[in-house]
């Protein structure tokens, strides 16, 4: 695994959470090639266009490590649930 493309909380969470799926930001080169666009697609992320750099997916901490390793890869975040900041 390359613990360098991981956020802290994707790490904890991996840590902490190793089996399940967690839901994913994957930044990714802006040109993906037709075998980077069908890891993604069997992924389970759907409408990979050219030009698009971020996706969303729920991942299994094996597939985390599989993507952590591309090249393509920029980085991998942990998608957290927003709350208000002045919740009244």
């Amino acid at each position: 695994m390359n613990y360098q493309k991981l956020d802290s909380a994707l790490t904890m969470a991996l840590n902490q959470q190793p089996e399940g799926s967690l839901e994913v930001f994957i930044s990714t080169d802006t040109d993906l090639d037709a075998k980077a666009t069908a890891v993604l697609e069997n992924l389970g992320v759907s409408g990979v266009k050219s030009g698009q750099e971020i996706f969303t997916a729920n991942l299994t901490p094996q597939q985390i490590v599989e993507l952590s390793v591309q090249p393509w890869v920029r980085f991998l975040k942990r998608s957290q649930k927003l709350r208000l900041l002045n919740n009244r």
